[in-house]
């Protein structure tokens, strides 16, 4: 057994943690309309939009996909939760690869990094988008919880069936 955390671990962590948020938003729909300022959303339902849909946008960029565009995110939550499954499958497409050179550059095409700041190696970009994901849910929980809507969410690492 490695010490490191591996990414297919990371990845396995962040399904486990789409998975609950997916159920417990079917089991409680009124959350979805609880107001949200995280990442310019406006409510939980666009908060989850972006989470998946930025997901699934980090996948393609470090599989080398075209982007699906920010005006394509759909809106229902099932075809949501897809991005995230979408997302899911072409990490689990790369991590599989052997070929794959996880210490090779990407260089990120974003106006906002200055280009000094664009060149990351794809392991440190899957795993970002991973934390990405993990980190939102926290505020989620953080989020429904102070609404009166407590989820039970149980997103340490600690309490994930990904590592031993």
């Amino acid at each position: 057994m490695s010490v490191g955390i591996a990414l297919a671990e990371l990845l396995a962590w962040n399904h486990e943690s789409a998975v609950f948020w997916k159920g417990h938003l079917d089991a409680n729909p009124a959350l979805l309309h609880v107001p949200c300022g995280i990442g310019g959303t406006a409510n939980v339902h666009e908060f989850a939009a972006h989470v998946w849909g930025v997901e699934l946008r980090w996948a393609q960029r470090v599989a080398g996909l075209p982007l699906l565009g920010k005006g394509d995110v759909p809106t229902e939550l099932e075809a949501l939760f897809g991005l995230h499954q979408e997302a899911v499958e072409i990490f689990q497409t790369l991590l599989d690869d052997p070929r794959q050179d996880w210490d090779g550059v990407f260089t990120l095409d974003l106006d906002w990094l200055p280009p000094q700041a664009r060149s990351f190696s794809h392991r440190k970009l899957v795993a970002h988008a991973l934390f990405h994901s993990q980190r939102h849910w926290a505020q989620l929980a953080t989020l429904v919880r102070a609404a009166g809507f407590p989820s039970e969410f149980k997103g340490d690492l600690l309490f994930s069936q990904a590592l031993a």
